[in-house]
């Protein structure tokens, strides 16, 4: 919750069908927990560049792109706010475009 908040400033943070839900013009992700990790799904991940590897699960899917987290798992602070700043960049280009 804090590094998305860093990582862009504007975010909206609220819960939706009981998930907390990040937006900027658009969905960025939304968070699920599960006994073994914390599932951030981000709704447009397939067209946001992660060069670092932090997609870990859905990568299959032609739409959104998944990062397990894991207890104790040490996370990239400057790449996560990379992906939130790309992810951020997807949706006000495609609000644009709309």
């Amino acid at each position: 919750r804090q590094l998305i908040n860093a990582a862009d400033p504007e975010v909206v943070e609220e819960w939706k069908w009981n998930n907390p839900i990040w937006s900027h013009d658009g969905i960025i992700c939304t968070g699920e927990t599960y006994k073994a990790a914390v599932k951030l799904t981000f709704a447009k991940g397939a067209a946001v560049d992660d060069p670092t590897g932090l997609f870990t699960s859905s990568l299959e899917g032609n739409v959104r792109r998944a990062m397990d987290i894991r207890q104790g798992e040490a996370i990239d602070e400057a790449a996560f706010a990379a992906l939130i700043r790309a992810a951020v960049a997807v949706n006000t280009a495609a609000r644009k475009k709309g």
